[in-house]
């Protein structure tokens, strides 16, 4: 299995316009048009197509905000697995990738996620590579958690 974290573009948009998360899903996380049509307004959005096989087959979206004092934390804003491809281990392999990519872009010790309470299948999943609730809620009343990047280990 052949996979990659990609810059979307012109030549891609179109693929990662077209992923779809299942009906259950919808109310846990925007629509890809939603989150490229953010990222346009708001130029600390990175988006990213997860690809297998050169197919898009996930997308997520990054970002570094400031915070506080001085402080700036790295955000994974958006991570999502098309439906047809969930259930095959690609969601624990690509924030693997994630998390690797943005330790790297940013040499950060924390990288930050929100999720909604109820959502316990993500929840799940984000305990698994270590990330813990920190207490915090962001501005859209999901509970905010965080990865000590530091004490990561590949799972």
């Amino acid at each position: 299995m052949f996979t990659e974290i990609r810059d979307i573009t012109a030549f891609n948009k179109k693929e990662i316009l077209a992923l779809r998360i299942a009906d259950s899903q919808q109310h846990f996380i925007e629509s890809t048009d939603q989150c490229l049509a953010e990222a346009e307004m708001d130029r600390r959005f990175t988006p990213l197509g997860l690809y297998k096989d050169n197919t898009a087959i996930g997308f997520a979206m990054y970002g570094l905000f400031p915070h506080d004092d001085y402080s700036q934390r790295v955000w994974l804003d958006r991570y999502l697995i098309a439906e047809q491809y969930q259930g095959q281990g690609l969601g624990k392999h690509f924030l693997q990738q994630l998390i690797q990519y943005l330790t790297v872009k940013f040499n950060c010790l924390q990288i930050y996620l929100s999720v909604y309470d109820n959502n316990a299948v993500a929840i799940q999943l984000y305990k698994q590579f270590g990330f813990i609730f920190n207490g915090e809620l962001d501005d859209k009343g999901e509970k905010v958690m965080v990865l000590e990047v530091h004490g990561y280990d590949n799972h």
